[in-house]
């Protein structure tokens, strides 16, 4: 057609047209002029073989200062940016002007297609059925989660199957570390219900991280065992090379997507405990696993059977009670009764939890404490153990290191407060020690905190005599019982009888 440029198939298509059809008929199905046509009679080459290449429109603005100057950076650096480049020619040449910005870029991308370094390649793999799972940890502080009110500080433990898509995630309040991952790697192959034959971790470099030498080997080994209990081959990816991992790198973005996407439809990232938000983890990630329930079935028969029982999941660790009534632990201290005072317990030490024992018999469990983030030491404390001792030594609480700790509730450390602002210390330390024992004598420490919100708020402070009338036991009357001696005789008459 008049005024268009004709391109190679189109004379592809005239010549093997013009093999049987007259220059007229052959230029009419390739679709331009007969005048064309005559023109590539005379010269039947292609027009890329005829075109001539487009010269510059305009001087070359880069000409003599690209190869002179910018290659030489280049080459030193292969790193440089496009506009670090461009500052640097700016200040060297001010007459260059801001329009040479994207033709630099454009000399650099070309320059780097030709001489650049090579990059590491890629290798896509092909996984096999029940050969590899992979296991990770990602931070979730950026959700926003809160727990009872409080920001909640944790991580997540993500398990996965290289085949399947098969995946376990488990809430970790502290960092990465053996125990979280030995319990969210056992809890993942349970669900499962199978084990696959190889391991694979980041090195677990977080958990290494600041560790001695011998507390290094002490995790591997322990890492080791934890795989030879299960029957499976441990590996790593070298350090630093998170796309060896990529089995699990890329899900755990597409999980946390999802873990926000969640939040937003519930219209609240507020848990009441720490049970309901595993909940909420957990019916997410079953959601998603039932997406591959296919392939998981499939998988699954492939997997090695799972060993009679679970495997060590805690550390041990033993402490001594001493004569504050507690022990201290990675920078934690723990009340317990005072009646252990002297004694050496045995601790296994989970993620989220401690169970204490007394030689090989359980005695108690207690929540695991965090330091704080400034490094000072954190506190576990419950006043119902140091009571009996307060009510004796109630000026202890004071200035007592864990007293903030020791209130129960909000309402408690806000009476006292106000107490200390309105009475003279010693007062203010009898009765706020008063009130603990009423909530523990009584097991009204909900009822009672409620009482004294409404004192606050009102501005009065409580009167332990009438807060002591108020929870006391309900008065009722004692029935009369009138007991008959039955008579002597009566007894002779039951002998007699006998006989």
């Amino acid at each position: 057609m008049p005024g268009r440029h004709i391109n190679d198939h189109q004379v592809r298509l005239y010549m093997k047209s013009r093999q049987k059809d007259s220059p007229e008929a052959a230029a009419a199905k390739a679709g331009f002029s007969t005048a064309t046509a005559y023109r590539i009679e005379k010269t039947p080459r292609l027009k890329s073989q005829t075109t001539r290449p487009r010269g510059r429109r305009r001087p070359d603005p880069l000409a003599g200062i690209f190869d002179e100057e910018v290659v030489p950076m280049l080459t030193a650096a292969p790193g440089l940016r496009p506009v670090t480049l461009y500052e640097e020619l700016m200040r060297r040449h001010p007459e260059l002007g801001a329009g040479i910005r994207r033709t630099l870029e454009r000399r650099v991308r070309d320059w780097r297609t030709r001489h650049g370094p090579e990059q590491e390649v890629i290798f896509r793999q092909a996984h096999e059925p029940g050969r590899m799972g992979l296991s990770d940890f990602t931070d979730m502080a950026d959700l926003q989660v809160e727990v009872a009110g409080a920001p909640l500080n944790h991580m997540l433990y993500h398990f996965r199957l290289a085949y399947s898509g098969f995946q376990h995630a488990h809430v970790v309040l502290g960092g990465e570390s053996f125990v979280a991952l030995a319990e969210g790697l056992q809890n993942a192959l349970w669900t499962l219900g199978g084990v696959p034959h190889e391991h694979r971790t980041d090195s677990l470099s977080a958990a290494f991280r600041n560790l001695g030498k011998a507390a290094e080997e002490d995790l591997t080994q322990r890492y080791e065992g934890l795989c030879r209990h299960y029957g499976m081959t441990p590996s790593r990816n070298n350090r630093g090379v998170a796309h060896e991992n990529g089995g699990i790198e890329g899900p755990h973005g597409h999980l946390k997507s999802a873990i926000r996407d969640a939040l937003l439809l519930r219209g609240s990232r507020h848990f009441d405990d720490l049970p309901a938000y595993r909940a909420f983890i957990d019916e997410l990630v079953s959601r998603r696993n039932a997406r591959q329930r296919a392939r998981i079935d499939m998988e699954r028969p492939i997997l090695k059977t799972l060993p009679a029982r679970r495997t060590q999941d805690f550390e041990e660790v033993l402490v001594r009670v001493t004569s504050s009534g507690g022990f201290t632990l990675r920078k934690v201290f723990y009340t317990v009764p005072s009646r252990l005072i002297g004694h050496r317990l045995r601790v296994h030490l989970y993620d989220d939890r401690l169970t204490l024992f007394v030689g090989g018999s359980a005695l108690m469990s207690l929540p695991r404490g965090r330091p704080q983030s400034n490094g000072r030491h954190g506190h576990v404390v419950s006043y119902h153990q140091v009571i009996h001792t307060l009510r004796r030594k109630p000026m202890a609480l004071l200035n007592l290191v864990y007293r903030d700790q020791l209130f129960p509730r909000e309402a408690y450390r806000r009476t006292f407060e106000h107490l200390l602002a309105r009475l003279d210390e010693r007062s203010a330390c009898r009765r706020m020690v008063g009130l603990l024992a009423l909530a523990h004598d009584r097991g009204c420490e909900s009822e009672l905190g409620d009482c004294l919100e409404a004192l606050l708020d009102a501005g009065d402070l409580p009167q332990l005599a009438v807060l002591q009338k108020h929870f006391a036991p309900a008065p009722e009357p004692l029935p009369r019982i009138d007991v008959r001696l039955g008579s002597l005789q009566d007894y002779d008459a039951l002998m007699e009888a006998a006989v």
